[in-house]
């Protein structure tokens, strides 16, 4: 799964292959992206549009919904099988979609709650969670400051979810970046996400694509780094060295061995 996971409205299946082309995997969308009158429309686009079941996920309306009762039914015509559920909060009523690979999108108070229970689930394979819906359901009025940092309390969440993605052996994926144009923005977030472990990040638009690859992508000089590292710990045969005047143990490896994954070493 990964690195860039792309949105792509599900009522607009022009750009279903488009999104395909350029991303890591679509999310094709039956919720926030598809106004009212428009879901009976995009759920048979869903149907008869296909894309590689492997590089997609559709998602679907909150549990409990109708919307989601008729999503589910036409994910049932299909071949996906890896779902998105907006707005997860009920560890059983995600449970029950036993038949489906489930990434739990933690959205609300309720679903960050939530999320150490919903990691554990077998058939939920990743945690998401979303910001501005996160302090919607606060009462709140935006998730960040005006120089476009998370408030305390974004950031609380984000990390509840990685912790609990983290402790359950799941994959956490970022939140989006809605401010298309500020790049930089977007890759400090990216590069962040990759630091602190996220296994993915989310992007609302192809150019941002590229952004989010990059910053999980490890640049030439990082990978001799690690190899170096991972040289110098065999040669010192020794649980805890010395190396360029810097201790390594073991948590120091492990970060050189994650560096050597992303690139595919």
């Amino acid at each position: 799964m990964g690195p860039a996971l792309l949105f792509a409205p599900a009522d607009r299946p022009e750009r279903y292959a488009k999104a395909a082309e350029r991303s890591d995997a679509v999310i094709l969308d039956l919720e926030d992206a598809v106004a009212p009158e428009a879901k009976a429309a995009a759920r048979e686009h869903l149907v008869t549009t296909p894309l590689d079941p492997a590089a997609t996920m559709v998602r679907i309306n909150a549990l409990g919904t109708a919307d989601s009762g008729l999503d589910l039914a036409a994910l049932a015509r299909t071949r996906y099988r890896t779902i998105m559920v907006a707005k997860a909060e009920d560890p059983d009523a995600v449970a029950a979609l036993a038949d489906y690979q489930v990434v739990a999108l933690c959205e609300t108070a309720a679903g960050i709650l939530a999320a150490p229970a919903l990691a554990r689930l077998p058939n939920v394979v990743a945690l998401m969670w979303g910001a501005e819906d996160l302090v919607a359901s606060l009462g709140g009025t935006s998730s960040r400051f005006s120089g476009g940092t998370y408030r305390a309390v974004a950031t609380h969440a984000r990390s509840q979810l990685l912790l609990s993605a983290g402790a359950a052996g799941k994959v956490a994926v970022d939140s989006i970046y809605a401010d298309i144009p500020d790049v930089e923005g977007l890759a400090a977030e990216a590069d962040d996400a990759v630091a602190s472990g996220f296994g993915a990040k989310a992007c609302i638009h192809p150019s941002q694509v590229p952004v989010i690859r990059d910053a999980y992508r490890p640049g030439d000089d990082a990978v001799a780094a690690a190899l170096d590292l991972l040289a110098a710990a065999d040669s010192a045969g020794t649980g805890v060295f010395a190396y360029n005047g810097q201790m390594v143990d073991g948590p120091i490896l492990l970060h050189a061995r994650a560096t050597l994954r992303r690139a595919g070493r």
